[in-house]
């Protein structure tokens, strides 16, 4: 058997076909979870439970699914590595850890069929049989990630929980929240709060691209209670998911200065006549780099290291207009005082001063490429902090070069709302065509980076804006398939980019979208959208001509 038989995605580093029947799942079947590997059980229990119709009671030494964590298996693949076994004697998963236990239990899933995937038997009674297979496999690398945008658009919890069970049934392991943005504020804030009471809605919305006449009259908004981060956090942590929450800081703020004008450039513009954005691009407004600035986003990340224990904290630092600030008497006297050269360097000691805040709390900053930007001559951001490389791989490469790890999320290559082939068919059609096999074939280590450099790629992650993606339905059209491939891009062993296998890959999707179907996600067919995944007149704004892959 290979991993085309079965349909694995992403795909396992060994599978060998055993001799005989495999085993099969039925009313006598049970679970034995050893020690730490309780969470993968309860999942298994869940949702094979749910799927199967069968009982799957916890009985150590019984017979059915055994999980335990190995230290050996640690020693060779990691801690989310796994070793999977299923014979005539039943089914054996041993995780390097609990991550690799719950990742064997998806492949077991996977291996199940699709009928595994759903939340009710549709043939109750039946026994599941399994092939007589053998998987040892682990993850190349250790950030696998997804970034959700939930400014723009607004994704309620329940849609957040559908999300990390998709990024889990895909053993992706990060998800980053992008949480603030010009067109909406969405985490409650207990000491601040009109961030949420005014931050968190939009009057009305732009339709599609910034230069469309259309818009979308309804008010719209939303935020996560503490309670919501609380729960989402604890469900991401049972799937071995990191949460990253990102608060965007100084530039893409409009929606905090909406809520609290002081923070905004008070010297140059009418802050209190703001409002929540409702178009989309890039604002003007900026905050102010004034102690009070400062005091602010400290009490706001106070409260977002006491939600989200991630060990990285994200501030955005991209795309921040400057011109506010060089109208500024009050950003002119801050940049005299701090002896900086000019904007870019103002910049740049606005981020290092969180960067430096959040060190001292034991967290690690991580930004876009844009926080390299105007350091002083020989100044460097602290140790730990992370660069999330988005205007191609220069940043970067840039950045590992320096010391500093890396998450890899080029635009040309990672960007979801991209669109997914030419013509007049893709909805809302954005930037340039990144087909299925385009994203199969993104490579996070760059040739030129080498050695110990090449080791700061921590890894990478696809980044799905929602700017003209304004519901589930259309963010699932957005992602899958492209999302099951950029997990094998970041999980298994493939070669360069050229000499991947995309022929391999799409026939094993053959299985994947069945199960896709049975979870219910409303992804593109390979042969184009259906009817009702079109967007006629809405408009788009797509990039015409090859893009270059930088």
């Amino acid at each position: 058997m290979t991993d085309t038989d079965t349909g694995l995605v992403p795909a396992p580093r060994r599978l060998v076909r055993l001799p005989g029947p495999g085993p099969v799942l039925d009313e006598r079947s049970t679970i034995d979870a050893g020690p730490g590997t309780g969470g993968a059980g309860r999942l298994l229990r869940a949702t094979l439970g749910a799927a199967t119709g069968l009982p799957l009671p916890d009985a150590p030494g019984g017979n059915g699914l055994v999980l335990r964590v190995d230290p050996g298996v640690e020693r060779e693949f990691g801690p989310e590595g796994y070793r999977l076994r299923a014979d005539g004697g039943g089914v054996r998963i041993d995780g390097g850890g609990p991550a690799g236990v719950l990742h064997g239990a998806q492949t077991l899933r996977q291996l199940l069929g699709p009928g595994a995937f759903r939340r009710a038997p549709v043939a109750p009674g039946r026994s599941w049989r399994l092939p007589a297979v053998a998987i040892e496999d682990g993850p190349r690398f250790r950030w696998r990630g997804l970034l959700l945008d939930v400014a723009r658009h607004f994704t309620p919890k329940e849609g957040v929980l559908r999300w990390l069970d998709l990024l889990a049934a895909h053993k992706l392991n990060v998800l980053h929240l992008h949480l603030t943005d010009d067109q909406g504020w969405r985490v409650e804030i207990r000491l601040h709060p009109r961030l949420t009471e005014t931050g968190a809605w939009r009057a009305r919305t732009k339709l599609g691209h910034r230069a469309s006449p259309l818009w979308d009259p309804r008010p719209h908004g939303g935020f996560y209670t503490r309670d919501d981060i609380r729960e989402i956090v604890a469900y991401a942590a049972e799937r071995h998911i990191t949460v990253v929450p990102e608060i965007d800081m100084p530039g893409h703020s409009q929606a905090a200065i909406a809520a609290y004008p002081e923070l905004g450039n008070t010297d140059v513009v009418d802050t209190t006549s703001l409002t929540v954005w409702d178009t989309w691009g890039v604002s003007r407004n900026v905050l102010a780099p004034t102690d009070n600035t400062l005091a602010f986003y400290e009490d706001v990340l106070a409260e977002v290291l006491d939600l989200f224990p991630s060990p990285w904290i994200h501030i955005g630092g991209d795309e921040c207009p400057k011109d506010q600030w060089r109208a500024s008497p009050t950003a002119q006297a801050r940049m005299k005082a701090e002896g900086l050269a000019d904007e870019d360097a103002l910049q740049s000691w606005f981020v290092r001063h969180f960067d430096r805040w959040l060190a001292e709390r034991g967290r690690r900053l991580v930004g876009w490429d844009e926080i390299l930007e105007g350091l002083r001559p020989g100044g460097s951001l602290a140790e730990g902090a992370v660069v999330s490389s988005w205007r191609g791989y220069e940043g970067g490469v840039a950045a590992a070069r320096a010391g500093h790890d890396v998450v890899m999320c080029p635009e040309q290559h990672v960007y979801l709302d991209h669109r997914q082939a030419p013509g007049d068919d893709e909805p809302v059609p954005i930037g340039s065509v990144r087909t299925l096999e385009d994203v199969y074939r993104f490579e996070p280590v760059p040739p030129e980076l080498t050695g110990d450099a090449a080791a700061h790629v921590l890894g990478a992650q696809a980044n799905l804006w929602t700017e003209v993606t304004e519901d589930q339905q259309r963010r699932e059209y957005q992602a899958f398939p492209r999302l099951a491939a950029f997990a094998e891009t970041v999980w298994s062993s493939l070669p360069a980019p050229g000499a991947r296998d995309f022929a391999h890959f799409e026939q094993r999707m053959r299985a994947h979208y069945a199960r896709l179907d049975a979870l219910g996600v409303d992804y593109r067919p390979p042969g184009g959208p259906r009817p009702w995944q079109r967007r006629p007149g809405v408009l788009g704004r797509p990039i015409e001509g090859s893009s270059p892959i930088v």
